[in-house]
């Protein structure tokens, strides 16, 4: 393919989608990520597209929301790690929230294996996986069917969740950054984001690397009620990224990188997920106080590490 074919199928599908990561670029038009990155900085100076953390957004600053059909077929293998180690969170009988999303669709699947555990979610997709779980009970919102997601919104939505108090929220968005926090292209959506946050003591964010950096208009859940963000191991050159990370780890975000590598350079198996949690410098709902501010040793099956989690980011900012 001519780099001109290149550059005109990757404004294709940045104008469908709204972002695409670099990696779903070098996939589908066959050629290294450094090849793809080349191609963005051009289209970037045409002004016809923005370079983000990892991948290409419509120019503006502020990505427009895309469909379920075009969300469903973007990192595949990051959304699907991201719920593998996010499922390890909840625990036998919990009552927790989930929010629409395609990575939350993701997680939900994983937790119809989980006993005694109940569900409360605005997401038709989310309600449809755990729709035959014989030990999850499923406690859907009211509200109106936003058919571009899949989910129930509006004033009936929200209503429905007050008064309501559960362990944990799991929530998706549009982008996520240190200064705003989470953050949607629908004002509806965003709304009963809010709510569903009011509900639980913990926040947990489940946001692949293409969404550390990017900002959307409206925001969801801002960087201090966020408890913990996982998400997947940014590439190789994404130094933006691994900057975004620490930028939310200082501000008491606790860190989780599934498919991380661990300390000696070998990549965890995908049921050995690395956990990096960071403490919070000050209590905060559902936490425990004690810690100090920074990275606090990486995780793996329960062993700590020491210094693992600090010399990790550290090495993911040289690159």
């Amino acid at each position: 393919m001519f780099a001109a074919e290149r550059r005109q199928l990757i404004l294709e599908m940045v104008r469908a989608n709204g972002a695409v990561s670099l990696r779903e670029l070098a996939r589908v038009v066959q050629t290294s990520e450094v090849t793809v990155r080349r191609d963005v900085r051009a289209l970037e100076a045409e002004g016809l597209l923005d370079r983000r953390h990892g991948g290409a957004v419509l120019p503006g600053g502020f990505t427009r929301e895309s469909g379920f059909p075009q969300k469903s077929h973007l990192a595949t293998a990051e959304k699907t790690a991201i719920a593998d180690l996010a499922a390890s969170f909840v625990e036998e009988g919990e009552a927790i929230v989930v929010g629409a999303g395609t990575t939350t669709q993701e997680l939900a699947r994983r937790l119809a294996r989980v006993p005694g555990l109940t569900v409360v979610t605005n997401s038709l997709l989310v309600a449809q996986a755990l729709a035959h779980a014989n030990r999850v009970e499923v406690v859907m919102t009211g509200g109106t069917l936003r058919g571009s997601n899949y989910a129930l919104v509006g004033s009936g939505a929200e209503q429905s969740l007050q008064g309501l108090r559960v362990s944990r929220a799991f929530l998706s968005g549009s982008g996520l950054t240190a200064e705003r926090g989470l953050s949607t292209s629908n004002m509806l959506s965003a709304s009963v984001d809010r709510a569903l946050v009011q509900a639980a003591a913990e926040v947990v964010v489940l946001a692949d690397h293409t969404k550390l950096g990017t900002d959307t208009m409206f925001q969801t859940v801002p960087t201090d009620l966020i408890t913990r963000l996982v998400t997947d191991e940014p590439p190789v050159h994404d130094d933006r990224a691994a900057t975004e990370l620490q930028a939310l780890a200082d501000q008491g975000v606790q860190i989780a990188v599934a498919g991380a590598e661990s300390p000696g350079g070998d990549q965890v198996p995908a049921r050995r997920q690395q956990r990096r949690d960071v403490p919070l410098p000050n209590p905060r709902r559902g936490q425990v106080p004690g810690g100090g501010p920074g990275l606090r040793a990486a995780t793996v099956h329960g062993e700590q590490a020491p210094g693992a989690e600090r010399a990790r980011v550290a090495d993911l900012r040289r690159r």
